[in-house]
């Protein structure tokens, strides 16, 4: 039986929810994008970076990859003529 994995603190614990409401949101844009081939690449995009950087846990490295993950979602959305 494997361990448990440690718990989170609250800061842990708000930057895990920062992080799945943007993959979320990510993932919902990607569905509006026209093109089948288009949106297949950003979706996989999108988990591959997300999983890459699961693992990641100094705060200003989360901050910084936040920072760039909404930016790329502003992008998206304007390219996408729609904006939140």
């Amino acid at each position: 039986m494997k361990p448990l994995p440690p718990a989170m603190d609250l800061k842990q614990f708000m930057n895990s929810r920062q992080v799945l409401k943007l993959y979320r949101n990510i993932l919902r844009t990607v569905k509006l994008i026209p093109d089948k081939t288009d949106r297949e690449y950003m979706r996989e995009w999108a988990r591959s970076d997300f999983k890459t950087y699961k693992n990641v846990t100094d705060d200003l490295h989360i901050k910084a990859l936040m920072d760039h993950g909404e930016k790329s979602l502003r992008e998206l959305q304007k390219n996408l003529g729609r904006t939140q």
